[in-house]
């Protein structure tokens, strides 16, 4: 386990004082704490308890919620399948954050600080009696969970990963200039010069966010310089966890992801494309993510 997860594993878990023995309450949201922050998720019960089979974590992609439409669709199909879910929403660095993230809010998250929390919920879970969990992440959130994944909790069975981020230093900086046209590394180069836990001296073309008024140096480097990959093939681990990875024919986001995974085998890794989905499987797209979790947990559960 990292290091990061080791810290935040410190963190005292706040349970709620709810018996999830019957199904009392079909769907509400959860908060526990995480440092000094707030963190919240909506949990589906779809069976008599939360102990009952496998439950499905799911986790948004960039500065996204677990109210979007990918997410909430899923969560939907799960309870028709009569399987519990938890959408967390990532905190990125707001206390108790619901919907998208504000561009104008001073950005002081870091890409790697999801690995975390989700360990934290899934402290949470094994507070509650769950013992098999299957993690699902959409974009952004499938290298996140991929990340996690590389020295998973035992109760995590698999991973299904929906078009999940690429990543590599040229290909962000040409699409850095493309959007903002500025030279990548010459931002990197004053992120690099600031305190540790300075800011960018002005404001700043960041992730999606045209001249985001404040931006932490750390948090520039996160996401544009990182310690470690981001590249989701990359943190693949061969003989490790089950994992499904779908990518849409028309997914003009990783437009790379299939031919990277077609030039890598992996014994543990199902690779799936979908003909006609871009990069947020919408509508009946989103019965092929459900179909992949359903074959995973049919895999790891009741073939066993």
């Amino acid at each position: 386990m990292n290091k990061l997860i080791q810290h935040a594993l410190l963190v005292p878990l706040i349970s709620l004082a709810v018996g999830f023995t019957s199904v009392s309450v079909h769907a509400q949201e959860i908060t526990i704490e995480a440092n000094d922050l707030q963190i919240n998720a909506q949990l589906n019960i779809a069976s008599q308890s939360i102990t009952d089979g496998p439950l499905v974590l799911l986790v948004h992609g960039t500065l996204a919620h677990n109210d979007m439409e990918i997410i909430a669709n899923l969560q939907t199909l799960l309870e028709d399948e009569s399987l519990n879910s938890l959408a967390i929403n990532l905190s990125l660095g707001m206390d108790d954050r619901h919907g998208m993230y504000d561009c104008a809010v001073p950005h002081q998250h870091r890409h790697e600080d999801a690995m975390a929390e989700i360990a934290l919920w899934i402290e949470w879970l094994k507070e509650q009696g769950v013992t098999q969990v299957l993690i699902a992440g959409h974009s952004r959130g499938g290298s996140q969970v991929a990340a996690y994944n590389q020295n998973p909790d035992p109760v995590v069975l698999g991973q299904v990963l929906v078009a999940p981020a690429t990543w590599s230093a040229q290909a962000m900086a040409e699409s850095y200039h493309r959007r903002y046209q500025k030279h990548l590394s010459d931002l990197i180069e004053v992120a690099q010069q600031q305190p540790a836990d300075g800011w960018m001296p002005q404001p700043t073309d960041f992730i999606y966010c045209n001249q985001a008024p404040q931006v932490k140096a750390a948090s520039f480097l996160s996401y544009y310089n990182p310690p470690q990959t981001l590249n989701t093939p990359d943190l693949l681990v061969e003989g490790g966890l089950h994992t499904v990875i779908l990518a849409g024919s028309e997914d003009q986001v990783v437009r790379d992801l299939p031919a990277q995974l077609e030039a890598r085998e992996f014994s543990n890794v199902e690779f799936i494309l979908v003909d006609g989905a871009d990069h947020y499987f919408r509508d009946l797209y989103s019965d092929d993510i459900l179909d992949a979790i359903l074959d995973s947990i049919d895999t790891l559960v009741e073939g066993d």
